[in-house]
């Protein structure tokens, strides 16, 4: 007896996403209803970089802009769900939703995890993730914002400045879409690395439990820290907002302490004169008596996140 012999041809393994599609948003409260733990980008090697969009519930007629929320750390802690202890807990993405707009809180990779630039290709693969899929989200792709907190927000001033560098947009998640923004909200971030002051005891605001998994040897400066532990002044300036000013520039409302004791006032005073001198429209909001995150001015936040939601309403309403 002889055995024939089919040829069978195995398929091809589906390709490893690089990132996955939105599903159901859940209802939160009467203004918001969320989508949790997206993957905007997956990475060989690295965590999944997630997003939680908070899309507004009051009904829309058309798409609603959005706001990138970019949490701080020191570029070395926090994540997309937290808050600076001053703010009510989402005060933010609810402020936005009851304003008519979305908000995407975006996780990105700290300094030990990887050296700038990957927190800026991070952040800039979440708005390109927004765009492709702004129809199934409801938003408006040519209204998108970025609002961030101390290290959040200088990497939502750098996003807001680099719109138009194809050679900062990194390989990761969704290609082929702008990652550019409109309109930018820095509170208190750095503008430029190689005139920050030194920190001295990194251990008053870190603890050794903190600091239990940090390599012997290994800078506690976030600065330096972030471009890989060099204090090499072309890295630093490399990762420095101020350097990227132009003309094409989003616009900045620029908010800070005058008693911030981490990142100096000084610091939104030179973003702000640089984009002066380019032509680029913007405000500095200075916060009388407040340390960083707005420490002893907790009975001006209310204001200070209005006045936020309120330069995003304009901004965009003139888009």
């Amino acid at each position: 007896m002889t055995l024939e012999t089919t040829d069978r041809r195995v398929p091809n393994p589906p390709p490893f996403p690089a990132f996955h599609a939105p599903g159901r948003p859940v209802a939160v409260s009467d203004d918001s209803m969320v989508h949790r733990e997206l993957s905007y980008a997956i990475a060989v090697g690295f965590r999944r970089l997630s997003m939680d969009i908070w899309l507004p519930r009051k009904a829309a007629t058309t798409a609603v802009p959005l706001v990138v929320w970019i949490h701080g750390g020191a570029f070395q802690l926090g994540d997309r769900r937290e808050l600076p202890p001053t703010f009510a807990p989402d005060s933010v993405f609810r402020l936005l939703n009851q304003a008519g707009i979305a908000c995407a809180t975006v996780d990105y990779r700290h300094s030990l995890e990887a050296p700038f630039p990957a927190q800026l290709h991070d952040i800039k693969a979440a708005v390109r993730y927004l765009r492709h899929h702004a129809d199934d989200l409801g938003i408006d792709s040519d209204r998108i914002g970025a609002w961030g907190e101390s290290a959040g927000g200088h990497l939502a001033a750098l996003l807001g400045l680099t719109g138009q560098r194809e050679d900062l947009e990194g390989g990761l998640g969704v290609q082929g879409h702008p990652s550019s923004v409109s309109a930018v909200v820095d509170f208190y971030g750095v503008s430029s690395l190689n005139d920050m002051p030194p920190i001295t005891a990194p251990n008053d605001f870190m603890p050794p439990a903190l600091l239990a998994a940090v390599p012997e040897g290994t800078s506690l400066h976030p600065e330096t820290m972030l471009v890989g532990g060099s204090d090499n002044p072309e890295l630093l300036a490399a990762a420095s907002p101020i350097s990227y000013v132009s003309a094409d520039a989003a616009s900045f409302l620029l908010v800070h302490g005058d008693s911030d004791g981490l990142v100096p006032h000084s610091q939104s005073e030179l973003l702000a004169g640089a984009l002066g001198r380019a032509g680029v429209h913007r405000d500095l909001l200075t916060i009388e008596g407040a340390d960083h995150c707005f420490f002893f001015a907790e009975d001006q936040m209310d204001r200070i996140l209005d006045d936020s939601v309120d330069f995003f309403r304009r901004e965009f309403r003139q888009q």
